[in-house]
């Protein structure tokens, strides 16, 4: 398997020749069969230039079908077991694309809606104007535990709110459209900024971003600035050509730290770290009494081997004795216990957590809860 690599050729074909489970991530944006019938003009008569290139036409709802099983059926043997798929569309598609992806196994996380800040207008005024197209995010099953999603770095672009599922976004227009001759080389040429929020957010710095319609090379020239693999698979000739020009152009991050590259730490990204550690540090000792919800009437007594023992006895876990005083089925304990400092105020243990955590990245001793107050 090539990296930074165009294969030429049909995308089923090149997919089977490719290693099982060995991409992270997956975008796909494949023909949207949109059974136009004929020319489109404007009202002053003026040819709209539609998309009308034979890789769009088919014969009937069911060869579409067949082409769809057959395509997202290859993408899934390549996937990793912890990776993603996205999937483009309009209305023409993307309900036909949904069913079959979800009759395949897929687990559909999110469907996100990119409003067209600038859409084509509906010339013929007979309904409203097409201002947005669907793109599927899915897991590879129902059941995987683990896949990315880098919701701080989406956060932090979206101005420290919460990223919504609706993408306000420009069509590709002005210097980034590819052009040949006066003519576009693409039709549906996808803006780079909807590609960098699909791969910032769905992948790590590192990872193999693989796109099986590379057309002219729009994830690949994201995943080049954002310091991914790309993998492209195209037939057209005129296309690969474009994207190879486009993507020799750009030169790679000079520097390629995660952070730089948009993988924030999380929490859950964060190592692991028992209750224990916080005893073994002196930041906590045994016999302390912890409250649940800063509430005093709640308690729990800190035992030496880092479970905790409740006013009836009963003992456990944090996070299983939060669960029991709290009555709730399971229970985050670093979020809900609490422990006083020296001045007497109360603060969650997930402080300390943290931390140990940079104390032992950093290798400085960690504080004592009174450097806290």
């Amino acid at each position: 398997m090539h990296l930074n690599h165009i294969y030429a050729g049909d995308c089923v074909e090149v997919l089977a020749t490719l290693p099982e489970r060995s991409v992270d991530l997956i975008f796909a944006d494949p023909p949207y069969n949109l059974q136009l019938r004929g020319e489109l003009r404007r009202p002053d008569m003026t040819l709209v230039d539609a998309v009308d290139d034979a890789w769009d036409q088919f014969s009937d709802f069911a060869a579409y079908d067949a082409f769809t099983r057959a395509w997202l059926g290859a993408c899934r043997r390549v996937l990793k077991d912890t990776g993603t798929l996205w999937v483009i569309g309009s209305y023409h598609n993307i309900y036909r694309v949904g069913a079959i992806v979800q009759d395949m196994g897929f687990w559909i996380l999110n469907d996100v809606v990119w409003v067209k800040t600038n859409p084509m207008p509906n010339f013929r005024g007979m309904r409203f104007t097409n201002a947005h197209e669907t793109l599927l995010w899915c897991k590879k099953s129902r059941d995987q535990k683990r896949y990315t999603f880098n919701y701080h770095a989406m956060k932090a672009a979206n101005d420290e709110k919460q990223m919504r599922s609706d993408w306000e976004l420009p069509l590709c227009t002005g210097a980034e459209r590819l052009t040949l001759n006066g003519e576009k080389v693409h039709a549906t040429q996808k803006p780079e900024a909807l590609l960098y929020r699909v791969i910032l957010a769905s992948s790590n710095p590192g990872d193999i971003v693989l796109d099986p319609f590379f057309g002219t090379g729009t994830t690949g020239a994201v995943a080049r600035k954002l310091g991914r693999h790309y993998i492209g698979i195209e037939r057209d000739p005129a296309y690969i050509a474009a994207a190879q020009a486009r993507l020799a152009a750009i030169s790679p991050p000079v520097r390629t730290d995660s952070e730089i590259l948009g993988m924030a730490p999380s929490r859950r990204s964060a190592p692991r770290l028992p209750f224990a550690a916080l005893l073994e540090c002196g930041l906590i000792m045994p016999g302390q009494t912890l409250y649940y919800n800063r509430r005093y009437d709640r308690t729990a007594t800190v035992l030496a081997d880092g479970t905790l023992r409740l006013p009836d006895g009963e003992r456990g876990s944090i996070h299983r004795m939060a669960a029991r005083i709290g009555n709730l089925p399971a229970c985050n304990g670093w979020e809900h216990w609490y422990l006083e400092d020296e001045r007497g105020d109360l603060m969650v243990i997930d402080v300390l957590r943290e931390q140990v955590r940079r104390s032992r990245a950093g290798n400085a001793p960690p504080e004592t809860a009174a450097d806290h107050g």
